[in-house]
């Protein structure tokens, strides 16, 4: 029977591990994290990813039943069992500075169980020269060497939160290799799960670049975007229209505007490139300024709640819906709405929020939409999220009473009008 590790049970990595599993392979899922080890074994996870009508959680569950699918702690235990190793270990940037550790200490547990002939394929998102320059030199601490005793490739992830099945099969894959042997080994593991072409770039750099750039140009063009949303603000003019009619050109397609940037890719892209720009003396100009426009959005859409309160002459209470980082997500890494809620809270708003795909605990989330409205006017739209039915709002406060601000397009100016409530937009 085929097998294959995968090391990091995140966002990416469980969902790839779960593809291999599919394919019929016996998937070794690595991760530090005991408490998550113990959930999956258990078959739960709070991933909102599907495939073929079928849950993550089905999937999660049919996998370890048929034993093709074995969360562990112990590197040892699944190196042993593989001869595909594949590294799905973020990157995390504290500071703007990237964080090394996780991966290192990854690539030491490796390379403490590397055996001959086994292949190592990095695909975390990576300040460009890691994968030769960090990861490599720690494989070879042990005495095996690359090319020679084992095998080394860098393939990108391309996948977007909640189409992670799908894209692994249907989304071209870039990758290198160490040598023309790692190259051919990768090429082969990926091609169990990946439908598309494979395209093979002449070194690990290249790839490393290019994904870091895939991310990059949608920081810049969020940026561009909620800058031009100032703008027609001012002109009284609704940005989502402006662009829906601007997208109508067959070489335009603009995003939409919202609360900010999150999740853990987009954030980090300018910080990955910049670690690697610095040290060859480059100043990356529009991408800095660019990455500090969106990290002041949250402020601004600060600066519209207190406005609107003023405006209203309303009470400091604020009812938000949703709070992962982008709509119809469970993730809440470097989300927008948290950032945008600490800002409120300390300006003195009492803040209560809804959404129910993310599971992590904060002071001011609570269960139920009811509660959430609760004794509240205004209303702040941060995310759309299967589990909020917006038209209940006006199930809890009166049309007439309601003042709505949305960053998300959920309403028009033409629902405010026929309804009777207050609506604001970004």
């Amino acid at each position: 029977m085929n097998s294959v590790c995968v090391i990091g049970l995140g966002y990416v990595g469980l969902p790839l591990a779960l593809s291999f599993a599919m394919k019929g392979y016996k998937v070794f899922g690595v991760d530090s994290n005991e408490k998550l080890v113990e959930e999956l074994k258990k078959g739960e996870t709070h991933h909102l990813e599907s495939y073929k009508g079928k849950t993550i959680q089905e999937i999660l569950k049919e996998q370890l039943e048929n034993e093709n699918f074995i969360p562990t702690t112990d590197y040892r235990k699944a190196l042993e069992n593989v001869n595909d190793i594949i590294v799905t270990v973020p990157i995390p940037v504290y500071g703007g500075k990237p964080y090394f550790d996780y991966l290192v200490s990854c690539a030491e547990e490796i390379s403490k169980n590397l055996r001959k002939n086994q292949l190592i394929l990095l695909r975390s998102t990576v300040v460009p020269g890691t994968t030769r320059n960090i990861f490599l030199p720690i494989l070879e601490e042990n005495g095996l060497k690359c090319g020679e005793d084992f095998y080394l490739a860098y393939a990108s992830e391309r996948i977007a939160e909640g189409k992670a099945f799908e894209e692994f099969e249907n989304m071209p894959t870039a990758l290198a290799g160490f040598c023309e042997n790692s190259v051919r080994r990768a090429v082969d593991l990926i091609k169990v799960i990946c439908k598309e072409e494979i395209i093979v770039a002449s070194s690990f750099e290249v790839v490393e670049t290019a994904k870091v750039i895939e991310n990059l140009q949608r920081d810049i063009n969020i940026a561009m975007v909620n800058e031009f949303e100032r703008f027609t603000k001012a002109m009284n003019l609704d940005i989502f229209e402006v662009i829906k009619v601007a997208n109508t050109h067959k070489r335009v397609n603009l995003l939409y505007p919202g609360p900010g940037v999150g999740g853990f890719c987009i954030p980090n892209a300018f910080y990955y490139l910049d670690a690697k720009a610095q040290e060859l003396g480059i100043e990356l100009k529009i991408s800095k300024t660019a990455r500090m426009f969106n990290e002041g959005i949250p402020g601004y859409i600060s600066d519209l709640v207190m406005k609107t309160i003023e405006k209203y002459k309303c009470s400091k209470k604020v009812a938000v819906l949703g709070i992962a980082m982008k709509d119809y997500s469970s993730d809440d890494r470097l989300s927008p709405a948290i950032e945008i809620i600490k800002i409120l809270q300390a300006r003195g708003v009492e803040v209560k929020a809804f959404d129910p795909a993310v599971k992590t605990e904060y002071d001011f989330k609570v269960s139920s939409l009811q509660e959430t409205l609760k004794d509240v006017q205004l209303v702040l739209i941060l995310a759309k999220q299967h589990g909020i039915e917006f038209e209940e709002i006006f199930e809890y406060i009166p049309p007439s009473e309601a003042i709505i601000i949305d960053t998300r397009n959920v309403f028009s100016y033409n629902d405010a009008k026929e309804k009777g409530f207050v609506l604001e937009k970004i």
